[in-house]
Formats: structure tokens, C-alpha cells, sequence
């Protein structure tokens, strides 16, 4: 039996404008639902809270951070290609800095949607300035950021701190394998 290419490539470019639509859809309806900056402040808090309780490690980072950019709620989507969006706010101490979003664009093996939540411990000064200079700071380029998994949170201690943030990945919920920060975009937004 021989594959016709063709009929590969309409399937291919169909679940590829499908995923397209779907991710611009659900940017719509967030966007249209937006939280107000009183809701996302009060997310944004019962989501450290939660973690701080599930994990010692971030609550120890957290008493020595310069600040803490914080997505309590990040909807993904993809097949093939995939997207992520969230909003979220960066904490300096109890004080709120600014709101953010966070956008990440996808391509290859995967299927399904999910949710989760992220923080990053911004450690040095350097980072905090760079996020507040940046126009948009993708993860990966700028300060140094590790994510921090259950192998990297047994060796990582106060003592052993070097990195500018550390990124911890939280209330992961539906049928989506695997999460990476990598190639997203945060991006300053008015509230």
C-alpha cells in the first residue's frame, strides 16, 4: 500500500489549523474572562501558599528570593502543535510588582490539554532588573533559571544556591505529557 503524501500533508495542515484555532480561541475566552487584579493577587497567593505546604524546598527559596513570579494557573493545549497561556504576578516581598503573562508556542509529539501552575524564585538582583528591563524575557535567555524536579530539591539547599531563579512547576491537572518552560515568553501587562 503506498502513502500518499498528499493526503499526509491535508491531515497535517487540518490538525495543525484545528490546534491553531483551539489555542486562539482559548486566548480569547481567558482574555475575555480575565481575572481582575484583585483575583489574580488572591490566586497568586493561595498558590504559594499551597506550594510553600507541599514543599519545603520552595518555602526555604522563598525567604531569600528578591522576588517571586508567580502563575498560579497556566491552560495547554496541543496536538502536534501546541500552546500554553497564563497570567500571573510578580512579588517582591508582600508587595505586588506588576502583572505578567506567560505564552509558550509548541511543535511536535504530543496530544491533549492540561493545566498547571509555576513560580520562580528570582535569587539576584541582576534578574529582578532584568525582568523589569526586558520587554518580554524568554526563559532561556537572560538569567539563569533551573527547574526545580524532586531529583534537583535533594541537593539544593541554601548553602548550595548559585543560579539567578529557580522555577518550581505545581497542580499539574489533565492528559498532557511533560511540561517545559522552555521557549516561553513573559511579558509585563497592564492591570
Amino acid at each position: 500500500m503506498m502513502i500518499n503524501i498528499r493526503s499526509i500533508f491535508l491531515v497535517t495542515s487540518l490538525a495543525m489549523a484545528t490546534m491553531v484555532a483551539a489555542i486562539v480561541t482559548v486566548g480569547a475566552i481567558d482574555r475575555a474572562n480575565a481575572a481582575t487584579a484583585e483575583d489574580l493577587n488572591k490566586d497568586a497567593d493561595q498558590a504559594l501558599q499551597n506550594l510553600y505546604r507541599t514543599n519545603p524546598v520552595a518555602a526555604s527559596l522563598s525567604k531569600r528570593a528578591k522576588a517571586i513570579l508567580v502563575f498560579p494557573n497556566i491552560v495547554k493545549a496541543g496536538l502536534v502543535f501546541g500552546g500554553a497561556y497564563g497570567e500571573g504576578v510578580l512579588k517582591q516581598g508582600s508587595k505586588v510588582d506588576g502583572y505578567y503573562n506567560s505564552v509558550t508556542g509548541s511543535w511536535g509529539l504530543q496530544a491533549g490539554a492540561q493545566s498547571y501552575g509555576y513560580a520562580v524564585f528570582l535569587m539576584t538582583n541582576k534578574a529582578v532588573k532584568y525582568i523589569h528591563r526586558s520587554q518580554g524575557w524568554e526563559v532561556g535567555v537572560g538569567p539563569t533559571v533551573v527547574i526545580v524536579d524532586e531529583g534537583v530539591a535533594k541537593n539544593l539547599s541554601t548553602s548550595t544556591l548559585k543560579d539567578d531563579a529557580y522555577a518550581f512547576i505545581f497542580d499539574q491537572q489533565g492528559l498532557m505529557a511533560g511540561i517545559s518552560l522552555e521557549g516561553t515568553k513573559i511579558s509585563r501587562i497592564k492591570r
